[in-house]
């Protein structure tokens, strides 16, 4: 419950930085131009952001005579969460991960790479699949798409407001100058992925819960992210964009230098010990 609250109350902290911005920079005309991005972007993320994902990972349709047990799997799984059975890719790379995409549960994916079949159990397994199906469920892609955009936008009205100050072709009819543009244009796009990134983080917390209930084994969960931690520690994927690093069960490019502020994922040992804590 509280990782529901958390995400409404900063999407809307989101929401609120991206209209002032658009407001301070350029009044109500600004205001207009930023709203109009956003339901623009929104539109093209949501309905096409799966295809694009699953193309730049390479991704491959699971053939169910191949991977009979990934299937078994993902049908028991999605039976328990009441809804339809994604699709179900394959990534062709070592790096032990999966993630999940779509714009809806109807039109859901869910893809592993071949390096996670190879080190996890049948419950491991499960409990990775039963986190993926509940991001599906609990539709973060949607919740990701639009903060990801909000975000997006904040970036373009900060790059406007730094054209304005440094070449100052507008003033601030409210008092300020270019200083001021351009002490916005550095701070806002800071704060946007800060929060942008602390939804991230209260989804995969959220996932992580939800998952366990829907297999009734949270230390199976627990047990595969300790694997998972281990296993790509030295072992990243090659290609991709680290811009989908949130859309992992864990972050498959190197973390190295980024504090907890900056991180898609939360702590892994705060995520293990949480599942070690459910009682379900």
């Amino acid at each position: 419950m509280w990782n529901q609250l958390k995400t409404v109350i900063l999407l809307g902290l989101l929401t609120g930085l991206m209209l002032a911005a658009g407001y301070f920079i350029g009044g109500n005309y600004g205001l207009t131009i930023a709203l109009a991005i956003a339901v623009i972007m929104n539109f093209g993320s949501y309905f096409y952001s799966d295809k694009i994902v699953l193309r730049m990972y390479k991704a491959k349709p699971a053939i169910k005579s191949e991977y009979p047990q990934l299937h078994k799997i993902v049908s028991e799984v999605s039976k328990n969460a009441g809804i339809l059975k994604p699709k179900v890719y394959i990534v062709p790379t070592e790096n032990a991960n999966a993630f999940a995409t779509g714009r809806n549960p109807q039109n859901a994916v869910v893809a592993c790479t071949q390096g996670i079949l190879k080190i996890l159990n049948e419950q491991e397994l499960k409990g990775v699949i039963a986190h993926e199906i509940a991001h599906v469920k609990n539709r973060d892609i949607l919740v990701a798409t639009i903060a990801a955009t909000i975000a997006a936008v904040i970036s373009y009205l900060a790059m406007m407001a730094r054209f304005a100050a440094i070449f100052g072709g507008m003033r601030d009819d409210r008092g300020g100058n270019g200083l001021s543009l351009l002490f916005l244009a550095i701070l806002t796009p800071i704060i946007a992925v800060i929060i942008q990134l602390a939804i991230s983080r209260s989804r995969e917390y959220l996932a992580d819960s939800t998952g366990a209930e829907f297999t009734k084994e949270p230390k199976a969960l627990a047990s595969a992210l300790k694997k998972l931690e281990q296993a790509n520690k030295n072992n990243h994927i090659k290609f991709g964009n680290t811009a989908t690093s949130s859309l992992f069960i864990t972050n498959p490019f190197s973390a190295q230098g980024l504090v907890s502020l900056f991180s898609t994922h939360p702590a892994m040992d705060s995520r293990i010990k949480r599942l070690n804590e459910m009682k379900i």
